[in-house]
């Protein structure tokens, strides 16, 4: 079967303008523009447009939605699996919220108790969750799994008060870190505050804090782009700066 832009738009549940805007930048071609000028999808684009409305209902960008389905190495069965496995994560941590925000209401109702850790589980355990899925097989190859469900017993549990001061230290860490890469020089009084900032912030997730293990983490940071990206949202280059900056820091030779 096939369909005009209105068509599928109206189907897709999206606007026909959003469906010219993907002709235009090449991420979706109809199969072709019969006589009267209208685009025609046919079934191969609609399940093009199928796995472009998952990549965006898990947040990745046009340009990389791009990148991925043009790569001569996508498949879809892959991208399918990895979608599900996306979408179950998801609704686990929203379930995890809906029984947070459902307690909450019950507490305020006067029907239940809720201590300060169960007021943020539904956040911690979306931490770990979260965690887990993007970097848990790096972690627990390096560290151990008794190391990694020693830090996940920490952050469940987390006080109201630690929880607030954990958020405000990465916020600072970023701010210091930015501060300090233009000055280009990692041993700076301002870097080695963000090393020390890095310092107590981790602190609050792992059960026991190493001037070794502080630097194999910064030494990830270096290694793999998921954590580089992290510290790269303003500055490229940032993420090594930190690493340079830790490795002073702690005196380990990396």
């Amino acid at each position: 079967m096939e369909y005009t832009v209105q068509q599928l738009a109206k189907l897709a549940g999206i606007t026909g303008r959003t469906l010219r805007y993907y002709d235009e930048i090449g991420l979706l071609k109809p199969a072709r523009v019969n006589s009267s000028g209208y685009r025609i999808y046919g079934e191969k684009e609609i399940d093009q447009l199928q796995q472009i409305l998952f990549f965006r209902a898990l947040e990745v960008d046009l340009d990389t939605i791009k990148k991925i389905m043009q790569s001569p190495e996508f498949d879809m069965i892959t991208a399918l699996k990895s979608h599900r496995e996306e979408l179950l994560t998801k609704r686990r941590q929203i379930d995890l919220l809906i029984e947070n925000v459902e307690k909450t209401i019950a507490m305020k109702g006067g029907k239940v108790t809720m201590s300060n850790q169960e007021k943020f589980s539904g956040f911690t355990k979306q931490m770990i969750e979260e965690n887990e899925k993007k970097f848990g097989k790096e972690i627990r190859s390096k560290y151990g799994n008794k190391t990694v469900d020693k830090s996940n017993e920490k952050l469940m549990g987390m006080t109201e008060e630690q929880y607030l001061v954990a958020k405000k230290l990465e916020e600072q860490v970023l701010e210091t870190l930015n501060e300090a890469f233009v000055t280009g020089d990692p041993a700076s009084e301002i870097a080695q505050k963000a090393a020390d900032l890095h310092r107590q912030w981790l602190s609050f997730y792992w059960s026991q804090y190493t001037k070794e293990a502080h630097a194999g983490v910064a030494q990830m940071y270096v290694a793999d782009e998921r954590f580089s990206a992290y510290y790269e949202r303003e500055h490229k280059g940032a993420a090594k700066f930190l690493h340079d900056a830790i490795m002073i820091y702690t005196g380990v030779d990396k």
